[in-house]
């Protein structure tokens, strides 16, 4: 695709950036065959050959509209379009760079820009959004129906083993997931354990940057990125063999923090450092001696597994839970369109509800077909938006596994 970018962002870093990616575009549409939205709305700009068409104009110099912002904020960001590219676009840096001058030349309304910026500042802060979740689970009857979705009363944890191997890892919080679902990082806590691996939780991190960056507050995102790295680059050179990922889509976003911080010159190199010591709980687990480990009750369940966007189509990570757990003698259901979205892609079931309620009907008759017991997955999202959908039980695929652990561990 040939170029003439606009004088404000033609020697930008993000200029630079987005005209390697639009020149790589071949106009094919092999993109809008898997884009969850264009298969919903049927809408050229709804798929990524018009959201990539609608970035170029922009940042060759015509200027922005409310309905260019409308079209941008209607992409999930699954990158679904990006493991069928045949060209290699880099649909999602791309997005996030027309989202960013978009957003400068046509700004939302006030209350718009209010119910964002509360949304961010309630999702990313732990501790606040700990605090309202209890709330609201006192209040679940009385809340709208959104509402009552995001919360219910958590599963216990449990015991979170003492470090006590050699080898040792430290896992990241999330924001939301400790209230939500404490379980899931004490159960790969008690796997690894089994395992021969420590697994710790530093207290210090924050949120993983995700919930501001695809908001449209970039900056702030960087900012916690900063904060991580400071704090994962330390748990390193103390000894921490990786920085574990329980929730996919904070991997993805840790993933990325080598290219979002690349031209910060205090943290480009340290959080390329982070980025090569990152790994989805998956992979870890994957890579040890699971077979070895007397696991109990496993034969014989039927379990359907949605793998996330962020897994499969931001870390490639394609087939590593079922095939991990498919060895264990685990029978997987098989699932249609399982590359397709679920609908809730962080904030966007909120700030789209209705395309994210379409996607998840879609996504749980598909789940459901092969007549699961239960449905697993590997993001905290993923899971509580499925969950408010079903009757059938939704959890993450560590906690199934935590419940096969030998007696004695």
């Amino acid at each position: 695709m040939q170029t003439n970018l606009a004088d404000f962002i033609r020697d930008t870093s993000d200029g630079r950036a987005a005209e390697s990616i639009l020149r790589k575009c071949v106009h094919c549409g092999f993109c809008t065959a898997t884009c969850p939205t264009y298969q919903l709305l049927g809408d050229e700009l709804d798929g990524p050959r018009g959201r990539i068409y609608l970035i170029k104009q922009v940042l060759e110099g015509h200027t922005a509209t409310a309905t260019t912002r409308q079209h941008l904020d209607r992409c999930l960001t699954c990158r679904n379009c990006e493991t069928t590219c045949p060209s290699g676009v880099d649909y999602g840096h791309l997005v996030d760079i027309g989202r960013n001058v978009v957003e400068q030349q046509a700004p939302r309304p006030f209350i718009e820009r209010l119910f964002r910026g509360a949304l961010r500042t309630t999702l990313a802060n732990e501790s606040l959004f700990g605090t309202l979740h209890q709330v609201g689970t006192q209040l679940e009857p009385l809340l709208p129906k959104k509402l009552a979705e995001l919360v219910h009363k958590p599963e216990s944890p449990g015991i979170w083993p003492q470090p006590r191997h050699a080898r040792h890892m430290i896992v990241l919080r999330g924001c939301v997931q400790p209230s939500l679902a404490p379980r899931i990082n004490a159960a790969a806590a008690r796997v690894l354990d089994t395992l021969g691996i420590s697994l710790m939780e530093p207290r210090e991190q924050t949120c993983c940057g995700a919930v501001e960056q695809h908001t449209n507050a970039p900056k702030a995102a960087l900012q916690r990125m900063r904060r991580n790295v400071d704090i994962f680059c330390k748990a390193l050179d103390d000894g921490a063999e990786a920085i574990v990922m329980t929730a996919s889509g904070c991997g993805a976003m840790v993933r990325d923090y080598a290219h979002l911080l690349r031209d910060d010159p205090h943290y480009a190199a340290r959080a390329q450092r982070v980025v090569e010591h990152t790994r989805d709980l998956a992979e870890v687990i994957r890579d040890e001696a699971i077979t070895d480990v007397e696991w109990r009750g496993l034969d014989g369940h039927r379990l359907a597994f949605h793998p996330p966007c962020t897994l499969q189509h931001g870390q490639k990570l394609m087939g590593v839970v079922e095939g991990l757990l498919g060895s264990l003698g685990v029978q997987m259901t098989p699932v249609r369109d399982a590359h397709l979205c679920c609908g809730s892609a962080g904030a966007y079931s909120i700030l789209q509800p209705e395309l994210s309620e379409a996607l998840r009907t879609r996504k749980l008759e598909r789940l459901e077909a092969g007549a699961p017991e239960q449905i697993l997955t590997a993001n905290i999202g993923c899971l509580h938006h499925l969950q408010a959908g079903t009757a059938k039980r939704v959890r993450h695929w560590i906690e199934f596994l935590d419940d096969a652990l030998p007696a004695s561990a």
